[in-house]
């Protein structure tokens, strides 16, 4: 488990994922060298990454949340394939082992969803959600990385990002830098410049620019069983379609999900939800939301393991 220092770290890395480990050590009032000790001991031991990301509400790619089921014992194999691939995102098994839950980034090219994943002779089921609204993910990250500082504390290490020039839309000139902010979202100017062919200055600019506008932002992965998560589960709710937006708000603001988007298919959100304990995920079904009548069904899926995150390197 972690002391309230790595909290901390993680908390405003939550923040500003590119924060300067002496900015971060400033605000905590610890040394430098004790918040990069932590750092890359929570990097080493506790899977931590900052992965710099494009807002998926803004790049107008389709995404899909895929649901499939093989036959016993293959779906370990199959996650790690899938994991292997360039476009897919958040590779977990799930229940009890013979499903495999993927967000896949087609934009113009379905092959995965077309070709690869129908004519896989282990797979016996497959359904695909467009997702089409996120109320908590990306940009607004789960709340258990995210209370330990102080109000002053946040204040003191939100990125400044004056200077902005306005130009924040994503281009094709930004698919270098994406890549690299995608492997290391702490990545020195110096490396993206040569990622990018562009000068450091203008990395820089960059940057801002991007921040500024809401297009990129920064996303940290840890694992959060060091932050007393034991259980993990996809919820899968059918809503009626004029309450879908207020039950998507309601739930954004609980405490446990991760993840909240709409979607196509039968059921119309899908919710990640991060518990202590079975009991804990029993009581949130039950209590919580069981207060929300507009909810029609509820099919829990168990999530066992996280093959991959968002981060290409951190899957395995």
């Amino acid at each position: 488990m972690l002391d309230k220092v790595d909290r901390a770290v993680l908390h405003a890395l939550r923040i500003d994922g590119r924060a300067p480990f002496a900015r971060v050590a400033s605000v905590l009032g610890v040394s430098t060298q004790t918040v990069a000790r932590r750092y890359r001991r929570m990097r080493a031991d506790s899977g931590l990454r900052v992965v710099g990301l494009a807002d998926p509400d803004r790049t107008g790619r389709a995404r899909w949340l895929v649901r499939i089921t093989t036959v016993p014992r293959a779906a370990p194999e199959l996650a790690r394939a899938l994991a292997r691939r360039t476009d897919t995102t958040w590779v977990k098994l799930a229940s009890g082992g013979t499903e495999i839950v993927v967000v896949v980034d087609s934009g113009d090219d379905h092959a995965l969803l077309l070709q690869d994943i129908p004519r896989t002779p282990a797979i016996t089921a497959v359904s695909a959600h467009c997702l089409l609204h996120t109320y908590r993910g990306g940009p607004t990250g789960w709340p258990g990385h995210a209370d330990v500082l102080t109000e002053d504390q946040r204040a003191r290490l939100v990125p400044d990002l004056t200077g902005a020039s306005g130009r924040g839309a994503l281009t094709e000139d930004d698919a270098g830098l994406l890549t690299a902010l995608h492997r290391d979202g702490r990545a020195t100017l110096a490396e993206l410049a040569a990622a990018t062919g562009w000068s450091p200055a203008t990395v820089a600019r960059r940057l801002t620019d991007l921040r500024a506008s809401g297009a990129l932002f920064f996303d940290v992965e840890f694992d959060d069983a060091r932050l007393g998560v034991t259980t993990q589960a996809l919820l899968w709710l059918a809503v009626a379609p004029t309450e879908l937006d207020r039950v998507g708000a309601v739930l954004a603001a609980h405490d446990e999900p991760a993840f909240v988007a709409a979607t196509t298919g039968p059921t119309n959100l899908v919710v990640h939800a991060l518990c202590e304990s079975p009991a804990a995920l029993h009581r949130y079904l039950t209590r919580r939301l069981g207060e929300l009548p507009a909810i029609r069904a509820l099919e829990t899926s168990p999530v066992l393991r996280t093959v991959k995150a968002a981060s290409p390197s951190a899957a395995r």
